[in-house]
């Protein structure tokens, strides 16, 4: 039992990829304002579960520590979100720890997010320049049209719309959310609109933004509140059109 002082943490476990999973259960020393990363952390400097038992430290994966990069997203209680940016006191005890289920686990609590940049280079996620010559400042963008596109620009691939979304899963290839959104970044921006017909081939297929079952989960657990859904259907529309416009040149 966890008193007032201590914290009852459960850690879904996996040696490597071709392991079973286990549960292992810590209490923790109760800190002022401790976030999930720091909890680990004070399971790592003494890795003894609540019964006693000496066990191996787990592992999770961190980087900035600051809600930026996306890297220790994991599943909290059931919900998914960035464990850095997470406060123990507003997580109910006991607290259970989970990797990611729509990736791959790699072990305990890191998964392998390379699905997510794949499917960036599957929809030309970025600004095709060559480098051989002066471009000058760019291309001047109306202020409405930055302030939309800085939204889509914050994503940093945390997977979480993907956790989220009941579309992915092991029966769909559905590409995300979080790809269709860069298609919306980049396609508005006046030299990345030059390509805005390769990436809408690219999710205009089966896997593509016709598979979204609209349940708009990945608006509710994004944690930059980046207008998915708004996406989702603006590419719809200019997907529509694409192929429309396809059919009548006879391509």
């Amino acid at each position: 039992m966890a008193d007032a002082k201590t914290i009852l943490v459960k850690i879904k476990r996996r040696k490597d990829q071709n392991s079973a999973p286990y549960w292992e259960e810590f209490a923790v020393p109760h800190q002022p304002n401790m976030n999930v990363i720091s909890l680990l952390m004070e399971i790592r400097k003494n890795p003894v579960t609540s019964d006693g038992k000496q066990t191996t430290a787990p592992v999770w994966d961190m980087n900035c520590l600051e809600n930026v990069c996306g890297s220790c997203t994991m599943v909290m209680n059931g919900r998914v979100g960035q464990s850095c940016a997470t406060l123990v006191a507003n997580l109910q005890q006991p607290i259970t720890l989970e990797p990611m289920t729509k990736f791959p686990t790699v072990k305990d609590l890191i998964v392998d997010r390379s699905r997510m940049f794949e499917n960036l280079k599957k929809i030309r996620g970025w600004i095709p320049i060559d480098g051989t010559y002066d471009l000058g400042p760019g291309p001047r963008m109306n202020e409405r049209d930055r302030q939309e596109a800085y939204e889509f620009s914050q994503c940093m691939t945390c997977g979480s719309c993907l956790e989220a979304c009941p579309q992915v899963n092991e029966h769909s290839n559905f590409i995300g959310p979080a790809a269709i959104g860069q298609v919306r970044l980049f396609n508005s921006h006046p030299t990345g609109h030059m390509n805005a017909d390769e990436r809408l081939e690219a999710i205009g297929g089966s896997d593509g933004v016709t598979s979204c079952g609209n349940a708009q989960n990945c608006v509710k657990v994004c944690p930059k509140n980046i207008p998915l859904t708004d996406a989702i259907a603006e590419m719809h529309r200019d997907v529509t059109l694409f192929k429309i416009k396809r059919f009548f040149r006879g391509k």
